[in-house]
Formats: structure tokens, sequence, C-alpha cells
């Protein structure tokens, strides 16, 4: 066997050898030149020694149009080479992967869009055919607003953002929703430019929330704020607006850097608050309607866009603790006055119970001081009774004056809500809204009346009448002013052996000293012990002293015979 004719054996050690080598282009794209067509396969030589074959589905738009002959170049990835005698396994399609993840990644890195076209629906999203390599479109990216309906999209070629692409795991993430909102954000600073605020503009209502409207300016959308709308109050853009609506709106701002345009409607009329001082002076009383109710009041509309407030203070002059609903009710015609205005704030305070007589000017004029009144016990308390009056108002009658003698505090438990008691009227505080009342002004004040006398000043005589014998002394009653008294066991006697209660019997009279008595406390101390030491005193001061020779008896005998 010579060298210029090997043998069968040396030529597939040769071609065996070429593709030991690291030149067989396994995992590689290369450029093969078409031998042949035969049916559905195309015969690609790649170089390689050998020949491969390809379905001619995978070049595909050519073969349906015969474009693909013989002897075309093309470009095909080459999977593997069976053996040295042996087919190389080639992929059309792979090769077109491959060129289109090198070009993706090109525009990827410079931030370039890519087209598409939608193909199939998947779980969360879509697969889109990026001229050979397949990505992934979520469905969160498929449009600024969601769509139901996709199928107008789908096979269609567009626009696409790749937001991610990881060639390792063969991953590409793109948007759709990012290039039309790049596309829509020169458009809207497009039409920003030529918008200035004060211009008015006409504009069609888009949508509606709580808060507002948002018009569709021509492809740029702006917000009319329900507080924009009119000068009255609005509770809800629905009032006054549908979708759909044209509307005529001047530009109150616009924020170039986000866009952000700001309507109104109610700048296009005159502001019925810049003479509101001439038209609602102080104290003037005026008819509204209520449009709204709040705990803390309600609104009234004195004419179109004028409203004013009435505080659940100025509601009534006696319902204190009560809602406003309970009080008035919306749309209700009321007559209010006004109590303040204040141009700046925009604010009107109202008073509802000002249109109505004050129940405490009322009483005080219809029950002076020392008048006699009834009415039930509507409450009780630690410092006394609340008492319902006429004209549904409240007196109070503190413990002090519950009785002259007895503690407050005791007396009042003799009291039951609901009761009906007399009293009198001691004073009216108007500005303060309270009526002093007392019970104990209805009897006599007998301690107040023998002070007044001199009945109690100190050291008078004063005769007792003995109403309950204790242990400890006795209980009297004075006979003139019949104030009750304690004397004490110790005051019922200078002598010792006779200060036994019980040589006193119920009933008996006897007189005593006023040792002290207390205006404040009402406390009145006697003592026949001290009515003994004085008059013993006096008869000594009268008849002469022992030196005269006459014994203490004698001259206390000839006192007392004297006295008979």
């Amino acid at each position: 066997m010579s060298q210029a004719n090997p043998s069968r054996d040396d030529f597939t050690a040769l071609l065996e050898e070429s593709f030991s080598d690291g030149h067989s282009g396994e995992g590689q794209v290369v450029r093969g030149t078409i031998t042949a067509i035969e049916k559905d396969m195309a015969i690609i030589d790649v170089g390689l020694k050998v020949e491969g074959r390809v379905p001619l589905k995978e070049f595909g738009a050519k073969t349906k149009d015969g474009q693909l002959k013989p002897g075309d170049v093309v470009e095909v990835y080459v999977e593997r080479i069976e053996n040295a005698l042996g087919e190389a396994m080639l992929s059309r399609e792979k090769a077109r992967r491959e060129e289109s993840w090198v070009k993706l990644e090109e525009k990827f890195s410079k931030g370039e869009r890519v087209e598409g076209v939608i193909f199939n629906q998947v779980k969360g999203g879509f697969t889109v055919d990026l001229d050979g390599a397949v990505a992934f479109l979520p469905r969160s990216q498929v449009d600024i607003r969601p769509i139901r309906d996709v199928t107008p999209l789908m096979h269609n070629p567009q626009p696409f953002e790749i937001l991610k692409m990881d060639r390792r795991r063969g991953n590409i993430v793109v948007s759709r929703r990012s290039v039309l909102e790049e596309s829509r954000a020169e458009q809207r600073s497009e039409i920003v430019q030529n918008l200035e605020e004060g211009q008015v503009v006409e504009g069609v209502v888009k949508n509606i929330t709580d808060y507002g409207a948002f018009v569709d300016l021509g492809g740029i959308d702006g917000l009319l704020h329900v507080t924009d709308m009119a000068w009255r109050r609005v509770n809800h853009p629905t009032e006054i607006l549908n979708i759909g609506q044209t509307v005529k709106v001047q530009i109150i701002r616009i924020n170039q850097d986000t866009h952000r345009i700001s309507l109104g409607m109610k700048q296009l009329e005159s502001d019925p608050w810049g003479d509101i001082g001439s038209k609602f002076p102080l104290g003037k009383k005026i008819t509204g309607t209520v449009t709204n109710i709040t705990d803390y009041g309600a609104f009234v509309e004195l004419e179109p866009g004028i409203e004013g407030l009435i505080h659940v203070s100025e509601m009534s002059w006696t319902k204190k603790n009560v809602h406003p609903g309970k009080i008035l009710s919306t749309s209700q015609q009321v007559d209010v006055v006004v109590l303040e205005v204040d141009p700046s704030k925009r604010r009107i305070s109202l008073g509802l119970k000002q249109t109505l007589e004050n129940p405490w000017e009322a009483f005080a004029r219809s029950h002076p001081v020392g008048t006699v009144v009834e009415g039930e016990v509507k409450n009780k308390t630690e410092f006394g009774l609340f008492i319902g009056l006429e004209g549904d108002v409240d007196g109070m009658v503190h413990l002090s004056d519950l009785d002259w003698n007895r503690p407050g505090e005791q007396v009042i438990e003799e009291y039951q809500k609901g009761q009906m008691v007399r009293a009198q009227v001691l004073d009216v505080d108007i500005e303060k809204e309270r009526i002093s009342l007392g019970i104990k002004q209805l009897e006599r004040d007998a301690a107040g009346d023998a002070a007044a006398s001199g009945e109690l000043r100190k050291n008078a005589v004063v005769t007792c009448e003995v109403i309950a014998v204790k242990d400890g002394g006795l209980d009297v009653r004075l006979v003139e002013s019949g104030l009750e008294t304690f004397i004490k066991r110790s005051d019922l006697s200078r002598d010792r052996d006779e200060q036994r209660p019980e040589r006193f019997s119920v009933g008996q009279k006897v007189d005593a000293r006023v040792i002290a008595y207390d205006k404040k406390t009402r406390k009145l101390q006697v003592s026949i012990k001290a009515l003994e030491i004085a008059e013993e005193k006096e008869a000594v001061a009268q008849y002469g002293s022992t030196d005269s020779g006459a014994s203490l008896g004698d001259i206390l005998g000839a006192a007392l015979k004297k006295q008979g």
C-alpha cells in the first residue's frame, strides 16, 4: 500500500483523527452548502467530510416559496457527529436560536427594543418568538392596563423590551407594557408642553372615583378633584358628572416632572365668597337647607356655594349630649343665626338655639328669686339634687340647702329619683346657665331667728324641756325657739352627786345657760351647771362676802328667799 493510494482503513483513521483534533464543530453554528434536496429533507455539507440532513420545515418560508435550492449556503447548528462513517446531526432551528441569542444579548446590553411575535399562552403569561429565541411575557407586562382578550395581539410583530436574560438557563423575560409606557410618556410630554396653567380646555370624563374624576384632555388625563367641581359641597362626583360627558375645565396646576395635571370647574364661575361679609352680617337670621350631618354638627346651605356649620354646642340650649342627627335631618329647612364669618378660611359659624329664647332668661323673668317651684328629682349627686323645672331646664339644691339643722349628706338619702319636691328659687345665673334652689328655705329657720333675737347669745339663760333621758345626759328642746340640743351629764349640776340624768323626767322644764353657739355649724351648747355657778357668784356679789360673818349657806338662803 503506497502513500498515494491509501487504503480504506487508512482513510478512516485519518478522518477520525481530524474529528479528534477539536475541529469537529460540535455544539457550534457552522456554514454549510446544500448538496441536494430530497423530499422534505435538505442534504447539507458542513465541511466535515460528512453530510447532514435538516427537515425543510426548519427553514420556514424559504421552502414554501421554492427559494431553497442546491448550492445555497446556510447556517446550521452541529449537534453531534454520529461516527466516522455516519452522518452529522444538524439543526437549522438551533442555529437560528443561537444566532438570535447573540443579537438579543447585544441589544439587551444597549437597552434597545426587539421585535417579536406572541404565539402561545402559558401559565402566568405568554410566549414570544424573538426570531428563533423563545421569551416569556408575564401577564402584568402585556399592557398598561389589564386587558381581558389578548387574541388581537397574537401573531402580530410588535416591539418588546428585554427585562432579563439568562443564557445558561435559556430564560428571556420581555415586556410590552414598558414600551407602551415609554411611548405614552413621550406623547404626554409633548401634550403637556402645549398646555399652560390657567388655560380653559375641553375634555371627556374618563373615570370617576370617590375623590374626583379623571378627564381625558386628548391623550393625557387630568384630575378634577371633588372640591374643585363646584363652590357648593359635593358629596360624590356622580352628583355632577357622568362617564363619557364632555366638560369645560380650567388647568389649575401642571407638574412638569410627573406630568400630573390638576383641573377645576368651579374656577370658571364667580366666587360666591367674594362679598360674603355684606351678605351675611353677624346676628342675621336666615333660612337654609341641611346638607350634611356629622358627629360635631350640621352643615347648612345658605345659598348655592355657601355653607355654614351649626356646631353641636349651638344646636340646643338644653340638649347638651345629643347627636345632631337627633335634632336635625338632611334636606330639612331650618332658621339659623350668623354667629361668625371668616372669609379667608371660608367658614361661617351658625347658631340654631339662638333662634329660640334662652330658657334661663325666660325662667329668670317668670321666676324671680324667692319664687316657690315644684319639680321632679332628675338626679342625685355627691353635692346635691337636680330638679327638673319649667322650660326644660334643671335647678340644683345644694346639700347645704336641704335642711337647717341636719347634715345634707344625711338628709339627701331621704330623696329618691322621680320624687316630686317643692323648692325656693335662690339665684339664676343666665350666663353660666345655673339655677340655685333651696328646700330648707321653705321651713322656718328657728336657729337663725333665735340667734337674731339674741336668745342664743353667750351666757343667756334659756328654759329647756326634757325630751329624752339618756345615760350620758339629756336631750332638750328650747321652749321659746324650739331648737334641740344635748346637755352632757357633767353639765347637769355643779354637785357631782346631782349629775344623775335619772333624777330628771321627760316633759320636765329646766333652766340652763348658753355656753356657745356656732352660726356656721348651728351647734348649741347649754349647761345647768354653768347657770348654778353664775347664780352663786351673783348672790355672793349681791349679799356680801363671808367676811361679814354670814355663812355661804345663809347668803344663798337669803337669795333664794328673796327670789321666792
